[in-house]
């Protein structure tokens, strides 16, 4: 685990950072709507838009929860498909990679 300390801590920052972006698109989805229609009809496109950003955090904040798990577990940086390393230019561009190159282009992931 000491190996990816550093990377650990990033994933925490990682994390927090998501999670504040989360409840401020959380906030701006339960704001009222306003009482002209065509108004309400821009408001709910806009809902629309941020309920997608919403899930999309969600998917992030998951994977990077687990991520961690894996570094605790001793099993990060492995495929979780084929079980080989993860190349190191992969974890550094996404460091919640949970599969390498070969495999995540085999799911489409």
């Amino acid at each position: 685990m000491k190996e990816y300390e550093e990377v650990r801590n990033s994933l925490i920052d990682m994390l927090e950072d998501l999670d504040d972006r989360l409840a401020k698109i959380t906030h701006d989805v339960k704001e009222p709507l306003d009482k002209d229609f065509e108004e309400q009809a821009t408001q709910a496109e806009n809902d629309e838009v941020l309920d997608s950003l919403g899930n999309a955090a969600r998917t992030e904040i998951e994977m990077v929860k687990q991520a961690i798990a894996r570094i605790d577990k001793g099993q990060y940086g492995l495929c979780q498909v084929c079980g080989k390393p993860i190349s190191q230019e992969r974890l550094k561009a996404v460091p919640y990679s949970s599969m390498c190159i070969k495999c995540a282009s085999q799911t489409g992931c």
